[in-house]
């Protein structure tokens, strides 16, 4: 008797074409979600904010999101946390240089940057970490990026009760 493997919903919106200028929150994460990008250390003091610590896969990522938001003219990290089996990150592309008007997923900026991402990193790590897809949510307006700035900001805070726990 075969079975029927999950039904696998689409990630991507249809039809949209992914350069395009605006915000993108996107989520990243770990094959089997296994902590492997850092620790997250809780004070014990009203105050205390979380840290984190991140390991040698962590501290790798890191660099490549830094480097790849210096590096491209339009594209920017404008704020990310790498949290122990995922990354978010809040990415604005600036300006559209030439790009299809035709969506095309192996050309289009969004795609290409999580490729490229994990490509640099596994490149160091000498070992694949990430999963196969990646999560991503087109900003909508200005609340809507504020909300996500806001949940990258806490998503350290609120650890324990994350969906990725």
């Amino acid at each position: 008797m075969q079975h029927k493997l999950p039904k696998r919903k689409p990630t991507r919106l249809k039809d949209y074409n992914y350069s395009s200028a605006g915000a993108y929150f996107i989520t990243i994460c770990t094959k089997d979600r296994k902590r492997l990008l850092c620790n997250i250390s809780v004070g014990f003091g009203i105050y205390d904010e979380p840290r984190i610590i991140l390991s040698e896969y962590g501290k790798i990522a890191d660099k490549y999101i830094q480097k790849m938001s210096n590096d491209y003219d339009d594209i920017t990290v404008d704020n990310y946390v790498i949290m122990p089996n995922h990354s978010h990150m809040l990415i604005s592309i600036h300006e559209n240089h030439g790009a299809s008007q035709v969506p095309h997923p192996t050309n289009e900026t969004i795609p290409k940057f999580v490729s490229l991402f994990k490509r640099y990193c596994n490149r160091e790590f000498k070992v694949n970490i990430w999963q196969k897809s990646y999560n991503d949510h087109i900003i909508r307006d200005e609340q809507d990026y504020l909300n996500r700035w806001k949940y990258i900001e806490h998503n350290p805070f609120n650890w324990s009760q994350d969906d990725y726990y």
